[in-house]
C-alpha cells in the first residue's frame, strides 16, 4: 500500500495579488512535477481590511468551503489547524507580519525582499531559532528546476572557474506617467517601493545563487559592493545598477565579479520572447551558461561550451495540462491554460522542510538572506535612500497602518 503524502495546511497573510497567485499554484496537484511526499491544501486567509475580503480570496482561489477567513492577522496566527503561514504583504510590513506568525510559534515562508534591511532579517532569524522554526525567504526562482540545472552545471566543473556573472531584471514601466499620483507601492517610499527592493532582487538573486550559494559554505564571503543609481520623485528608485567583487582563494581563481542591474525605464526582455538575447550571462573559462527571457519566471536556458557543445533546454511550468480550465499568473504575465504559475516550486521546498524537522530553505539559508540584504541597505546607502523611520525600525509590534 502506497503512504500517503504529507498534507501541509497553509494560511495565508494578505490577499492581494502576489498571495492569489501562490495559493492557487497550491491547487495543482504535486504529482503534475512528480512530488509524491507532500500535498498542500489552503485552510485560512486573512485581510487587514475585512472578513469580508478573505471570504472572497477564498472563493476566488478555489479553497475549500471549510477554509477559514480572518478580517485581521492576529486571529490567523492563532488559528491551530495552520501548519505554515505565507506573508504576502508588502516589503514595509514584512517584519511586522512574519514577527507576529513566529511570536504566535507558526512557521513563516515570507515574501522578497526580505525585509526592509538587514537589522529587520537578523532578528526575524533569531526568533525562529530561539523558537525552534522554520523560517524562509520566499524567492521563488532559486527553487526552479532550471536553476538547480544551473548551479549544478557550475558545481560539476563544466563552464571551469567561473569569473563574472551579469543579471538584469528590468521592466519598461513608464513610471513618469504609470505612477503620477506617486501611490503605487512600486514608488511610495511608504511601503519600501523601488526597483533595488522589488525587482533588483532577482537579479541579485542570480548572482548569489551561482557566485555564492555555489561556493563552499565555510568559505564563502560576502562580496563588496559599488553602485549607481535613478531616483523618482518620491525619492524611490528606478534605475539601479550594481557592481559586486566576491573574494574568493587565489586557489579558487581569485575573485569573480558581477553585475547586476535593474531598471523600470526599459525592459530586458521587450518582446516576451528573449529576442534581445540572454538576461543572466554565467562566464566561465570552459564556457557559458545563459538565461534567456525574464530571469523571474525563466523557461529557457542555453550552455555553451568551449568545446563547442551548445544545449538549449525549454523549461515550461507543468499544471493540470490544456483543457482543465485552471489559469494562472500575476500582473501583466498570465499564463497559458493549464500551466502553473511555478510558486509551488518554493511551497514544496516548504513542505519537505516540515516534513523532515529542517528549519531553513536547502537552497537559500537564513544567514544568505542576511548577506543579501546588507548588500541592499549598502546599496541604498550609496545612493541615499532612507526608507520612513517606522519601515526601518526594530521595534515589535509596531503598528504600521
Amino acid at each position: 500500500m502506497s503512504q500517503q503524502p504529507h498534507n501541509v495546511r497553509w494560511g495565508i497573510l494578505a490577499t492581494g495579488g502576489i498571495a492569489q497567485t501562490f495559493a492557487k499554484d497550491l491547487t495543482i496537484d504535486p504529482k503534475t512535477r512528480n512530488v509524491t511526499a507532500v500535498k498542500h491544501t489552503v485552510v485560512a486567509a486573512a485581510s487587514s481590511s475585512s472578513k469580508t475580503r478573505a471570504e472572497q480570496f477564498l472563493k476566488d482561489v478555489s479553497a475549500s468551503s471549510a477554509a477559514k477567513a480572518y478580517g485581521c492577522y492576529e486571529d490567523l496566527v492563532e488559528d491551530p489547524d495552520i501548519d505554515v503561514i505565507y506573508v504576502a504583504t508588502p516589503h514595509s510590513h514584512h517584519y511586522q507580519n512574519a514577527m507576529l506568525c513566529l511570536e504566535a510559534g507558526k512557521p513563516v515562508l515570507c515574501e522578497k525582499a526580505f525585509t526592509v534591511n538587514a537589522a529587520q532579517a537578523k532578528l526575524l532569524a533569531k526568533k525562529a531559532r530561539e523558537k525552534d522554526l522554520f523560517l524562509m525567504e520566499a524567492v521563488w526562482t532559486r527553487y526552479f528546476p532550471i536553476s538547480i540545472y544551473i548551479r549544478d552545471i557550475i558545481t560539476s566543473g563544466r563552464l571551469g572557474t567561473i569569473h563574472r556573472v551579469s543579471a538584469d531584471n528590468s521592466f519598461s514601466l513608464d513610471p513618469d506617467n504609470a505612477f503620477s499620483d506617486a501611490k503605487s507601492r512600486m514608488i511610495n517610499m511608504d511601503l519600501a517601493g523601488g526597483a533595488l527592493l522589488d525587482l533588483g532582487i532577482y537579479s541579485l538573486t542570480w548572482v548569489f545563487q551561482t557566485l555564492y550559494h555555489t561556493q563552499p559554505e565555510k568559505t564563502r564571503k560576502p562580496p563588496t559592493v559599488t553602485s549607481i543609481m535613478n531616483h523618482f520623485k518620491t525619492g524611490a528608485d528606478i534605475h539601479t545598477s550594481m557592481l559586486l567583487n566576491f573574494p574568493r582563494d587565489k586557489e579558487l581563481g581569485g575573485d569573480a565579479h558581477a553585475i547586476a542591474t535593474t531598471s523600470m525605464l526599459y525592459s530586458s526582455n521587450p518582446d516576451g520572447k528573449g529576442s534581445v538575447g540572454p538576461a543572466v550571462r554565467v562566464h566561465g573559462d570552459q564556457g557559458e551558461a545563459q538565461i534567456w527571457g525574464s530571469i523571474v519566471r525563466p523557461t529557457r536556458s542555453r550552455l555553451v561550451l568551449k568545446d563547442g557543445t551548445i544545449d538549449d533546454k525549454e523549461w515550461t511550468q507543468p499544471g493540470p495540462g490544456k483543457g482543465s480550465g485552471f489559469n494562472n499568473g500575476y500582473g501583466d504575465m498570465i499564463q497559458p491554460e493549464g500551466e502553473g504559475h511555478g510558486m509551488f516550486w518554493e511551497a514544496d521546498e516548504v513542505a519537505m522542510a516540515l516534513l523532515e524537522g529542517r528549519k531553513e530553505g536547502k537552497y537559500e539559508t537564513l544567514d544568505e538572506s542576511i548577506v543579501i540584504m546588507e548588500v541592499m541597505d549598502e546599496i541604498r546607502k550609496q545612493g541615499g535612500i532612507k526608507y520612513p523611520e517606522k519601515i526601518e525600525s526594530t521595534e515589535y509590534p509596531l503598528r504600521l497602518g
